[in-house]
């Protein structure tokens, strides 16, 4: 299924995945898009969900093959959907996002795939950065960024 301009909502996942939290020198694992609907835009890495896979498997599998950083998925921590419009107010992207959280295994950030980039990230270094606003108010609301 095309994901501009669909016929139907995509599911897709997103992993939360903290090394050293809570603390000081809590990090948190972002990409930043290198596609629209979110291009440029710093975010918790993930994707669509293939068919026959479970939310766990694909969340394990967008993070490794974005960011080279294997994890262990866990429990649902936020579900939203993104609607995105075109100018004329056709529905452009319609996503319905499951993030999860992340256990770090092994691996340093390695940008592949659909990013750009591929970092941890501490609270501190997130304010001068193009945070998209999903992913700036879920890390508001786990108390990583005010």
């Amino acid at each position: 299924m095309a994901a501009e301009y669909p016929a139907h909502p995509r599911v897709a996942v997103g992993g939360v995945v903290f090394r050293d939290h809570p603390g000081p020198n809590a990090q948190v694992l972002l990409v930043r898009r290198n596609k629209p609907p979110a291009l440029g835009e710093w975010a918790v890495p993930g994707g669509s969900v293939e068919l026959g896979e479970s939310l766990e498997q694909a969340v394990e599998r967008e993070i490794l093959e974005e960011t080279g950083v294997a994890i262990r998925a866990g429990k649902v921590c936020h579900v939203f959907d993104d609607v995105r419009r075109d100018d004329s107010g056709r529905i452009r992207f319609h996503y319905v996002i499951v993030d999860l959280w992340g256990e770090y295994l092994s691996g340093e950030p390695l940008a592949a795939t659909d990013v750009s980039a591929a970092a941890w990230k501490t609270a501190a270094e997130l304010r001068g950065l193009n945070v998209n606003h999903n992913t700036r108010n879920l890390l508001g609301r786990l108390g990583f960024i005010v």
